[in-house]
This record gives structure tokens, sequence and C-alpha cells, in this order.
């Protein structure tokens, strides 16, 4: 029966990866025909956006108002922002290391054509935008996923100081993420057709872009995104799950790497890594926090890109990158990542933090070659802020649940 179940999984990724390949064949023959299939792919999306909406509200309250210790919620919560500041600052340290290795841009640009930016919120309103919105309607946009983990947050906690950890609200909580995880599996049979047209339509829109400097910005970014996968994720899962972690990780993160991949979004990506997770074992409440939590404020990819843009940009414009700079970059990297929602692109509201802070004098021109570089590394970005969500669960774990949690849950199965 579990082999079965086994050869069922693998089949369902070998299909979902052979739709990605014959859609990049198709994009790059037929680019005219990837744009006429491109609502394809939308339509998967969007339906996972509406799923994502009600399912991070359901499980992160529901998992608050369900403990019985208040002090392990917040154990939980503590470890789990404090493991996101430490990748992400390690993953902005490596990229930094590299660009000094391999700059980007090797001969600065000449004659660059300003683009017009168009009007963007002050500091102050985007931090006023990150952690509330301006009303309960507000609350249930895509756009909106930080204000909503704030609210779902505080629901929780008001919902467990109410029933104590048991009823009507937490039991409907539970029930609805339950729900809402059925829905997920619907859908993912669509799946298939859904990617085909995804990447049909990104090879057609960027395939011709990768060319001299930014496809020497790809050539250190792709490389670096898999071999992060294979070397800092392993170190991480077996520092949280000890003995027998490596090998567990990987058989499970390969399905969150290629959702991630095919949509993205890390919001996206959260039923799935909570499928895997609760395979895995990892306690229900650990990663009903973790993962939405991760999908908004987890990006090592994107503390990858974000240092990867600053020493494009400042190439571009013949300035050095020097290691004085080492300290505000990680930082820059480390605070705009957690700033940025889990939907494609980013919103582009690390573009604009980057342009304000170290190109405020040339924002015009900074500001659509950081959009570019965006776009080019979102889907590898993605997959290593999505997957890394997972890998983090068994780090929340260790401290958690003891270091000896995923040997206990292998003893139970066997």
């Amino acid at each position: 029966m579990q082999k079965n179940e086994v050869m069922k999984n693998y089949r369902f990724l070998a299909i979902l990866i052979g739709a990605m390949i014959l859609g990049c064949v198709a994009g790059w023959v037929a680019p005219g025909f990837a744009a006429a299939i491109s609502p394809l792919g939308k339509v998967f999306i969007n339906m996972m956006f509406c799923i994502v909406v009600p399912l991070v509200f359901a499980s992160i309250a529901g998992s608050i108002a369900g403990m019985k210790s208040k002090k392990r919620a917040g154990k939980i919560l503590g470890t789990t922002v404090a493991t996101f500041v430490i990748t992400g600052a390690i993953a902005a340290v490596i990229m930094f290391i590299l660009m000094k290795i391999f700059p980007p841009v090797l001969t600065p640009w000449e004659n660059i054509e300003a683009e017009e930016m168009g009007e963007y919120a002050s500091t102050s309103d985007m931090i006023v935008n990150f952690f509330t919105a301006n009303d309960f309607v507000g609350l249930l946009s895509r756009r909106a996923m930080l204000p909503l983990i704030v609210f779902s947050l505080l629901f929780g906690f008001a919902t467990n100081l109410a029933e104590n950890g048991e009823g009507v609200v937490t039991n409907f909580l539970h029930g609805l993420t339950e729900v809402m995880l059925k829905f997920v599996k619907i859908v993912t049979y669509y799946a298939p057709i859904a990617f085909f047209a995804i990447f049909a339509g990104l090879v057609a829109d960027y395939g011709s872009m990768i060319t001299e400097s930014y496809g020497r910005a790809m050539l250190v970014y792709y490389p670096l995104c898999f071999v992060y996968i294979f070397t800092a994720f392993p170190l991480f899962a077996y520092f949280g799950g000890g003995k027998g972690a490596v090998k567990v990780m990987f058989s499970h993160i390969a399905r969150p790497a290629v959702v991630s991949l095919g949509t993205c979004s890390s919001v996206a990506t959260i039923p799935t890594n909570m499928e895997v997770a609760e395979e895995t074992g990892i306690s229900k409440d650990v990663s009903e926090m973790v993962l939405p939590l991760g999908a908004t404020m987890h990006m090592d990819g994107s503390c990858f890109s974000c240092v990867l843009k600053i020493a494009f940009v400042l190439g571009v414009f013949g300035q050095p990158l020097s290691w004085g700079q080492l300290i505000p970059i990680v930082l820059v990297a480390v605070l705009s990542s957690v700033g940025m929602s889990g939907v494609p692109g980013g919103g582009y509201i690390g573009e604009y933090i980057i342009c304000s802070i170290f190109f405020p004098t040339q924002i015009e021109l900074a500001f659509p070659i950081l959009v570019a570089i965006g776009n080019l590394v979102d889907p590898p970005a993605t997959m290593i802020n999505s997957a890394g969500d997972y890998v983090v669960s068994y780090i929340v774990s260790r401290y958690v649940d003891g270091k000896d949690w995923l040997q206990k849950k292998i003893a139970q199965n066997a």
C-alpha cells in the first residue's frame, strides 16, 4: 500500500515535470501559441490564491487557538522568526561573496533610457500597509498577506483566551483547514495543464532577455539556487532533525519545489508544504504556524536576488561593490525580503526599497533594471523560498518538540 502511494506521488511529479518541459519547448518554438494558452495557467494560479486566503487564516488562527500551552505558542513563533532572519542573512552573505568573485556587470552601461516609475506609497505608508489593511474586506486579498497573517495571529490568541484551546470557534477553524486542504487536492488534478501553459509563457516572454549582462547574472544565480538546495538544506535538515533527517527531507522536498517553480508563488505552495510536513511527522501546530509565516517572511531566495540586484545596478553605474557595504546590504536584503508578499514578482516592493536606500538619485534608471532582474530570477527564488519553509520546520521542531522528534515519528510509523 505504501509502495503504491509512493509510486503514485512520483508518477504525478513526473507528469508535472514533463508538462513543464513541454511548455518550455512550446514557448520557444511557438510564442504566439504560448500567449494564446496563457489563461489556462492563470486559472490555476487564481484558484490557488482563492484557496490560500482562507487556508492561511484558518491554519494560523486554528493552530494558536487550539494550543493548550501559550508558552509553546510563543516558543514556536519566536523560534520561527529567529530562524527566518538567520537563514536569510546566511543566504545574503553567500551571494555577496559570489558577487565579489563574479561581478554580474563587467562594463558600465551607457545611454540608459529612463523609464517612468509610477507612483508609490511613502515609507510610512508601506510600513502601515505591511501589517494592517483599511478594513476587514481588505484582508481577503492575496496582496494583503502580511496583514492577514497579523490578523490571524491576533484572532488565534483571542480565541485561545476565550476558549482555552477547546470550543466552537477553535473546532470550526480546525475543520475549515481540513476542508481547504481537500480542496487543494481537487484543484491539483488540473496542475499539469496549468504548468504547461505557465512555462510556455515564461519562455516566450523572457527567453530572449537572458543575454549579455543579464545572462551572466543568471549563470551565477540559477546554479547557486540548486547548490544551496543540496548543501544548505541538508545541513539545516540535519541540524533540525538529526539522524535520518536528510534522507526524509529529500524524499519530500521535490513536491513543494516543483509547485513553487510552476506557480512562482510561496503563498500558492503553502498547501503542498502542509501536506509534506504532515507526511514527515512535523507537529501540526508547528507546520500551521511556520509554513504560512514562511510564505511571506522566509525568503532566502529573495535575499539572494536582493544582493544580486544591488551588485548588478552598482555595476551598471560603474560603482564598486565594497566589503564595507556588506552589513547594510545584508540588512536590507533580510528586511526587504521579509516585507515582500508571496506573490509572483513580489509586488516590486523589494525593488523600491533597494532603490530608495542605495540609488535614491538614480531611481528612475535603477528601478526598471531591478524589475527585469526580479522577473528573470523569480522562479528559482520562489523555489528556494518555498522549499526552505518546509526545511525550516525541522529546525523549529527541534526546539519545540526536542532533538529526537523525527526519530520518535519514524519509530511510531515503523
